[in-house]
């Protein structure tokens, strides 16, 4: 599907945040769950189970993919891949065809498999944290932004797809 033009100049409508969360979160989890791991470690489960630990490699691997496809798929349509500024088109190819938030699933898949990687169970609950908190600091304002912004096609693009998995 062609990636949707803009309904109103790119200067009017203001930017989903003035703040760029989603970096900010992340890195804040990744700090904690180092820091936590140092004071109080907690158990990690299956740490001989080799199927396990593939899998959960290749998630965070996953992870990387992800996110690199969705900023090469933000780069063809010629719009920021900065959360905190206004978007220039509603890009809807790549993995935005199914997921309105890729970057952000990576971002969970990535750490989950740092978890896996270091055995450092405060990664998984960062994770979690990270989930939470990027809904309700940067998913809602972007949608929001980017209703307004684009109207009825982002509003058929929210029908077909989805936030997270």
């Amino acid at each position: 599907m062609p990636e949707a033009e803009l309904r109103n100049p790119p200067n009017e409508p203001a930017p989903p945040s003035r703040i760029p969360w989603p970096p900010l979160v992340l890195l804040a989890v990744i700090a904690a769950a180092i820091a936590l791991g140092q004071l109080y470690q907690l158990p990690w489960p299956g740490s001989d189970d080799l199927p396990a630990q593939i899998i959960g490699l290749s998630i965070g691997g996953g992870g990387i993919i992800l996110a690199g496809w969705a900023a090469w798929s933000m780069r063809q349509a010629g719009t920021t891949i900065k959360p905190h500024k206004s978007a220039s088109a509603l890009v809807t190819s790549g993995p935005f065809a199914r997921l309105r938030n890729p970057i952000y699933v990576a971002d969970v898949m990535i750490l989950l498999g740092v978890a896996e990687l270091t055995k450092n169970l405060w990664f998984v609950v960062g994770a979690a944290i990270f989930g939470v908190l990027v809904t309700y600091l940067a998913i809602l304002p972007e949608e929001r932004h980017l209703e307004f912004r684009f109207g009825d096609a982002y509003r058929d693009y929210k029908s077909r797809s989805r936030p997270w998995l």
